[in-house]
């Protein structure tokens, strides 16, 4: 069987559908990934032989066209091009799509599945609309076209997949999908890492990171060799790691201003200083680095490196908390940066949303925080007296994470995932709604771009 997995965004940071991708294809299943290049993929996607990679060309370099017409023309080649990126003389038995973004993914793919008798598959990680609303506000005339389009063309799929209990509760209660609970997991290597690990890891970080060095030849800031043996220094700072996407629904600035409550304390209570390793590319990303400069941290040094697929869980491995400030747009999906650090078995700070107990339960395996002031207080908690006395919670926690790392990505899929896939031959494909109504909803998603959003 051939199965196109497929997101309109940069492939490589479509963990999740990479890893839909590596599944389907150690099960024998050949498969077309299909998204933006950007990322480099994962040498497990471009290593396998049963992974095929099409790229979607970009819609860049508009003509400076008046912005109605912009936003048309944009909808309009974003729907041709993913057309063109698809097998257009050969066959794909079935295709898995990534929402959001639901539109025009999911109208697009609904007429190519139509025609060329494909069955359609849709992982929900979370609503566009939400997302939307998030620039546009909830009652934009967009949001709720977009609202519809995904419902609509969600409806149309022969199999559901989704990432929590709670979306799949919704998307039955409001939506009438049927879906099938596929919570992330870690892919084998987010893995927990030995000492000689982490200092050959910041070794090799020190050359553009100098921050990150030691005082003596051969040394890092976290480790040193002592008689031939690789050992944590005795005074090395704290290190914290966070992912973001520098994105509205991330709010930086909460983690900004617990550090800077944090650099107040650590001048009055024996706090270590602290490694603030921050990953991921965002449009806010500069605006943040230029309000961490004024701000003139002294016991806090920032690190915001891009890091390669082999590094990013080697990092979180090394790391002594991890802070996730992912809030959700819809309350329901939640953030594989958190799933990724409980694989390296760090314990995860993370701010308060509706299904973020499905995760993290708060006193177990993490902590949860509502405010910069908490969230602060966690911090100090964390480290007081580190590295000398360390609270008895790390290793508690680290304890319980054992626990969610001996069900990993691999066992998980093949339990919930795979027998889905299975009993695609006996589903027709396509489906009943009729084919000019998809031409008048194609209208529609053009339609969409045209309001401008205030």
């Amino acid at each position: 069987m051939r199965v196109g997995v497929v997101v309109l965004g940069d492939v490589g940071r479509s963990p999740r559908m990479c890893y839909h991708a590596l599944s389907l294809a150690e099960n024998g299943y050949q498969v077309d990934l299909i998204g933006y290049a950007g990322s480099d993929l994962p040498e497990q996607v471009t290593n396998n032989s049963n992974i095929s990679v099409r790229y979607v060309a970009k819609v860049e370099n508009l003509p400076n066209l008046p912005k109605v017409v912009r936003y048309f023309l944009k909808a309009f080649l974003q729907s041709l091009y993913l057309l063109v990126a698809l097998p257009l003389f050969s066959y794909l038995d079935c295709i898995l799509v990534q929402t959001p973004p639901g539109v025009p993914t999911l109208p697009v793919l609904y007429f190519y599945s139509f025609f060329k008798g494909t069955r359609l598959l849709v992982d929900f990680h979370n609503y566009s609309h939400t997302i939307l609303s998030m620039s546009c506000g909830p009652t934009h005339p967009l949001v709720k076209l977009t609202k519809m389009l995904e419902r609509l063309f969600g409806q149309q799929a022969v199999a559901s997949f989704c990432v929590t209990q709670a979306m799949k509760e919704d998307l039955l209660e409001n939506w009438e999908i049927e879906s099938t609970v596929l919570h992330d997991r870690p892919a084998s290597k987010f893995r927990p890492i030995t000492v000689s690990e982490k200092h050959e890891l910041y070794l090799r970080l020190s050359k553009e990171y100098p921050e990150l060095a030691g005082q003596e030849p051969g040394s890092t800031i976290f480790t040193c060799t002592q008689n031939g043996d690789i050992k944590l220094q005795n005074q090395r700072p704290g290190l914290i790691v966070s992912s973001t996407s520098w994105t509205e629904d991330e709010d930086f600035s909460i983690l900004l201003s617990a550090l800077h409550n944090y650099e107040m304390k650590a001048k009055e209570r024996p706090l270590p200083d602290l490694i603030c390793i921050i990953t991921g590319k965002g449009e806010q990303k500069q605006f943040y680095l230029n309000k961490i400069h004024d701000m003139d941290f002294q016991h806090v040094k920032f690190i915001t490196p891009w890091l390669t697929a082999e590094d990013y869980p080697l990092v979180l491995a090394s790391a002594d908390l991890g802070v996730s400030l992912h809030t959700s747009s819809s309350g329901l999906d939640l953030p594989m940066k958190v799933v990724d650090m409980f694989g390296c078995g760090l314990p995860v700070a993370a701010i308060s949303f509706p299904a973020i107990g499905e995760l993290v339960k708060d006193g177990e395996n993490g902590e949860i925080f509502s405010n910069s002031d908490e969230l602060s207080e966690i911090i100090q908690d964390w480290f007081h007296n580190f590295p000398s006395d360390t609270n008895p919670k790390h290793q508690r926690y680290r304890s319980e994470l054992e626990s969610f790392r001996n069900s990993d990505w691999t066992q998980n899929w093949n339990a919930k995932a795979l027998p889905v896939f299975k009993k695609l031959k006996g589903i027709p494909s396509g489906g009943e709604f009729p084919v000019f109504l998809f031409f008048l909803a194609l209208l529609c998603v053009f339609a969409a771009y045209l309001p401008t959003c205030a």
